[in-house]
């Protein structure tokens, strides 16, 4: 691994900002940005609370693609409102990654709303706002009835496919091979 010290150019912040708001900004060698094929493509800023990664962003296609050469264990998750598909969801459980794609222009009826990047954590709470609560009242029968042995999101939706009485929207689940 190679490592750099690079210095952070700080910037006053332009337009609307707020009157002490700064911009940060870094140079990157061009061995590195070269070496990733990063000229020319968006990139991933990926923050954990410690560091921050930078990674090149791959399309809906490629992230499946290159998964699929990493053999991992893949599955695409496509959203329904009714009849229309709105998102289509690639879940790698292997590194716990995800990539989404907007099929309509109608964010109310996406999977993330206007989130174009959802972490892990955000794809748990949508597996979880497709599911009966856990603290609901009766929630023993209603697993015993649908066949699941215990509160699993993913179990639940594998059964129900996500459908909540107060939408039309659904969940369609396969494995990726």
């Amino acid at each position: 691994m190679e490592k750099r010290i690079l210095k952070i150019v700080v910037g006053t912040a332009g337009g609307t900002a707020s009157k002490d708001s700064k911009t940060y900004k870094v140079s990157l060698p061009s061995k590195w940005v070269s070496e990733l094929n990063l000229s020319d493509t968006q990139i991933e800023l990926c923050f954990d609370g410690e560091k921050i990664v930078i990674s090149p962003h791959l399309s809906f296609d490629n992230f499946i693609e290159r998964k699929k050469q990493l053999a991992h264990k893949l599955f695409l998750l496509n959203f329904y409102d009714g009849k229309t598909l709105c998102t289509k969801i690639c879940v790698d459980f292997t590194d716990e990654s995800l990539s989404v794609k907007n099929m309509t222009e109608n964010i109310v009826k996406t999977a993330f709303g206007n989130n174009e990047v959802p972490t892990w954590e955000d794809f748990q709470n949508f597996l979880e706002e497709r599911c009966i609560p856990e603290s609901r009242s009766g929630i023993r029968e209603y697993l015993e009835t649908i066949g699941v042995e215990v509160y699993d999101p993913i179990k639940i939706i594998e059964k129900t496919k996500g459908r909540m009485s107060e939408d039309e929207q659904w969940i369609e689940w396969k494995e990726i091979k």
